[in-house]
């Protein structure tokens, strides 16, 4: 093996790199990175090749945070690599470090895409990387993630009709019943943005979460449409007499062998003819067509699974509030491991560490 480091390495080469692989990400790839740069990110690569071939890596995103913190680095759902491969890893971390402190960032932030292994170690930790010693030169400390942490998976590699069985009654009726309240699921065009986004407002002020800017929604349409790498999905009602604007929206994503529902949104009108519910099963279809293996909702609360059975029916703060709509399509529940901060300045890091703790958290 004949390891080489490599900042610069074409986006085309990248994305079959990530797409190729089963931890890869839509998060790691070159379009996603594109859909950062616009919004107030820098953007930054390592790929370690061997004999010319990409074998290991990380996009990294870089922000350069308020109040004189400074710069932190970021890889969203990742790095790229085979934790049990000491030379790819021992690579990786030299790359990172090289183009971490090129940019004079302070710490950088690892949010792994590895499911949680009922209380033991986690990769890094079993490389020796991570430390529970806050500030152990060089190693990762665990810290707060960006991510949701907890989510559910539904198995694309079933049938359609095995997909339904494995569905909770009340949300096959409520597929079936907004075919029979005559909602119609379409592909969406750009036309549609302006739709998707006042129902993102509507939802938001309804639900009480924050959305993105009518931008950031054209621009991750911009981006990832024309590569069939995301598709967005309009619900209109159809029926004599009514002719309406859409009354629900998602955009999901398809990359390689998995799926995720990020954006969805539903007015306060028609709602009754359960139209997120025919969205969901419109891109589970989609995505399945795709080929891929899996389906992520994208966000649970973080809570054990005794807790969330006890609960989904009383709560709706927070992630409470969709939990269970996303519970009723029988995916499978996952938690992550979370992520690691690796600290180059230990003192700006203390000062980061409090005023997180001040501002109760800091967008990412």
């Amino acid at each position: 093996m004949s390891l080489t480091i490599d900042h610069h390495l074409p986006d085309a080469a990248w994305d079959a790199f990530v797409e190729r692989r089963a931890d890869g990400h839509v998060l790691q790839t070159s379009a996603w990175a594109k859909l950062k740069s616009h919004f107030g990110w820098s953007t930054g690569r390592v790929a370690i090749l061997d004999e010319g071939q990409a074998v290991a890596g990380a996009s990294v995103l870089f922000r350069r945070l308020p109040l004189g913190l400074g710069t932190l680095a970021y890889v969203p759902k990742g790095p790229v690599v085979d934790w049990d491969n000491a030379p790819l890893v021992s690579a990786l971390c030299s790359g990172l470090d090289a183009l971490c402190r090129a940019r004079r960032a302070f710490a950088l932030k690892l949010e792994l895409d590895i499911e949680e292994n009922n209380g033991g170690q986690t990769p890094v930790q079993a490389r020796g990387l991570a430390s529970n010693d806050e500030f152990l030169p060089f190693a990762l400390r665990p810290s707060s993630p960006v991510q949701p942490r907890r989510t559910a998976l539904i198995d694309l590699t079933k049938t359609q009709d095995e997909l339904l069985a494995a569905m909770h009654q009340k949300t096959r009726y409520n597929i079936r019943l907004a075919t029979r309240k005559h909602v119609v699921v379409r592909q969406g065009t750009a036309d549609d943005l302006p739709a998707l986004y006042a129902l993102m407002q509507t939802t938001g002020e309804r639900d009480g979460f924050g959305v993105h800017s009518p931008e950031y929604y054209r621009a991750a349409f911009e981006i990832f449409v024309p590569h069939d790498w995301a598709r967005l999905f309009v619900a209109e009602v159809q029926e004599v007499g009514i002719q309406t604007a859409p009354v629900a929206a998602i955009m999901v994503f398809a990359f390689g062998s998995k799926a995720w529902y990020m954006y969805g949104a539903s007015g306060n009108e028609h709602r009754e003819r359960m139209p997120n519910h025919a969205l969901q099963w419109e891109a589970i279809r989609w995505t399945k067509s795709q080929g891929c293996a899996t389906y992520d909702l994208w966000g649970v609360p973080d809570e054990d699974e005794a807790t969330l059975a006890a609960h989904y029916l009383v709560r709706s703060d927070g992630l409470w509030g969709v939990y269970r709509f996303k519970r009723g399509f029988g995916g499978r529940l996952v938690r992550y491991v979370g992520a690691f901060d690796r600290i180059y300045d230990p003192l700006l890091y203390r000062v980061y560490l409090f005023a997180l703790q001040r501002r109760g958290g800091m967008a990412l």
